[in-house]
């Protein structure tokens, strides 16, 4: 099985008709059909039920199918990089970024990227959790993350950045939004949209709820910080999100501080043991706080 039987398959799958496949790839359509037969055959599978009018999927053709267009899309991923760094680009490291942090600290990041690595070419993947990180760094998806500790895994070392405080986004039209300084213990009772429970925010979250004397009613659940924003807006509940009034300027939205904040931490996560010159050299940009600086938070 190679790239090429994988185009040619997941074309027919696709059009579910192979003479608009072989009119999608400018082939003839019988070599079309040959390497499809011959691709069953390696694999000793039917793949697709073919009939006069078209072509249908077995559970085995959906499942190539799902996978072809993952490891199809990754060669065409290493074929941009490769040209790019061809092109004269220093390099490409694959980032990870948490949350706020996308908004918040990657602007910096790129700036201070721009400057002292001027050649070096970011591929961000923003407002990821911290347990997707760890995975992609642990399967060399990711080359470095901004991530939340704590990790569950062994295999990756981390660079302490900052501390944030948790603040509450509210409706603006909430009773609590006409006080400034609020008590944790303000919102028992409250409806929560939350981070998923894998979400080291949301781990610290609970946490301190739970010693406050309650647990959250979650009425709804975001992986990204500007949908779990959008919810608050929109009057669903309220949520506990790391430092973020200035981030956002949401309409129909505010932000108070919380007395004896919860506390969440932020740090440059990478797999132990990578000690490429690129990736060492972008970890540098994190030692002089300094070189971070020049973008508002």
């Amino acid at each position: 099985m190679d790239m090429r039987q994988l185009r040619y398959f997941v074309a027919v799958a696709e059009e579910k008709h192979f003479g608009r496949a072989a009119q999608r790839l400018h082939m003839a359509q019988p070599p079309l059909s040959q390497q499809i037969k011959q691709l069953e055959e390696q694999l000793d599978t039917l793949l697709l039920v073919r009939t006069t009018r078209k072509v249908d999927l077995t559970p085995a053709g959906e499942l190539l199918l799902a996978r072809a267009r993952l490891l199809l899309a990754e060669v065409e991923k290493v074929e941009q990089d490769v040209r790019l760094v061809g092109q004269g680009a220093s390099g490409i490291l694959r980032i990870g970024v948490s949350g706020t942090a996308t908004y918040r600290l990657m602007p910096r990041i790129v700036q201070a990227a721009q400057i002292d690595m001027p050649g070096l070419r970011l591929n961000v993947q923003g407002e990821m959790l911290t347990p997707q990180m760890e995975i992609a760094l642990e399967e060399e998806r990711l080359d470095v993350a901004i991530l939340r500790p704590p990790v569950r895994s062994g295999q990756l070392s981390l660079k302490f950045l900052e501390q944030d405080e948790l603040v509450v986004a509210l409706p603006e039209d909430h009773e609590l939004a006409s006080r400034g300084l609020l008590d944790l213990a303000d919102l028992a009772g409250e409806p929560f949209i939350s981070y998923p429970l894998s979400s080291a925010v949301n781990r610290i979250a609970l946490e301190a709820c739970r010693k406050t004397g309650f647990s959250p009613r979650v009425v709804q659940e975001a992986h990204e910080t500007s949908t779990l924003l959008s919810f608050v807006s929109a009057g669903m509940g309220v949520a506990l999100v790391p430092t973020t009034r200035r981030m956002f300027a949401l309409q129909g939205i505010v932000f108070r501080a919380l007395r004896n904040a919860p506390a969440v931490d932020l740090a440059v996560a990478w797999k132990a043991g990578n000690e490429s010159a690129l990736l060492l050299k972008f970890l540098d940009l994190f030692d002089s706080p300094a070189s971070l600086e020049g973008t508002p938070a």
